[in-house]
């Protein structure tokens, strides 16, 4: 007999946890070894438990998010494990953050149930699954073209993605915080996001960044 695809469910819901149980409680071939509610707590039970896929949230709360959860995962696995992002948020941003991070597969909360089922077992498979709205948006901005930065927008980018804040930008390129806000908001609106984060994986993704 086939081993059953080992699952550790994160998510900072507990009523949420409980009906992912109940649900996947019903599939002989798939059985939860462990349940998160903390980012944290995440990264230390899939190191402790080596599940063959992390069920990962992206809001959880206070402490590390769901991304940054799956990164660690990532880098401390051998590529066993595999985290399936399953959320409400389906932004370019969050996208790219999560997939940037390692992700294997992103799905959404209003997916039926046998999709969650697939997505699960191919996850443990290593191949990637996204929800049809996630993989249209995928496609879409494959096909868009790469937005154009001006050079100093693209210096303001370069000082983001070293995690400065906006003061100690305005001071290593001499200019004033308020231009720098000025140019945030125009590089925000070029690469559609509405975060610093955002910013920074999307620009990786599409190269802008050395």
């Amino acid at each position: 007999m086939t081993r059953p695809v080992r699952i550790l469910l994160c998510d900072d819901h507990a009523v949420v946890r409980a009906g992912l149980l109940a649900l996947l409680g019903g599939e002989p071939d798939i059985e939860v070894v462990g349940e998160a509610g903390s980012g944290e707590e995440a990264v230390a039970l899939a190191s402790r438990l080596g599940p063959d896929v992390v069920l990962m949230d992206l809001q959880l709360g206070p402490g590390i998010d769901g991304v940054e959860a799956t990164r660690r995962i990532a880098a401390e696995g051998t590529g066993t494990v595999h985290v399936l992002v399953l959320t409400t948020y389906d932004t370019d941003a969050d996208i790219t953050r999560a997939i940037e991070a390692g992700a294997t597969g992103y799905l959404l909360k209003a997916e039926r149930p046998e999709e969650l089922f697939a997505a699960i077992r191919a996850a443990a498979q290593g191949r990637t699954t996204l929800s049809p709205p996630v993989a249209s948006r995928v496609m879409a901005r494959m096909r868009s073209p790469r937005p154009t930065l001006t050079e100093r927008e693209l210096d303001i980018l370069g000082q983001l993605s070293r995690g400065l804040g906006n003061r100690d930008i305005a001071r290593a390129l001499f200019i004033s915080e308020a231009t720098v806000k000025t140019h945030l908001g125009r590089i925000y609106e070029k690469l559609g996001v509405d975060t610093r984060a955002g910013a920074v994986a999307v620009a990786k993704e599409q190269r802008l960044l050395p």
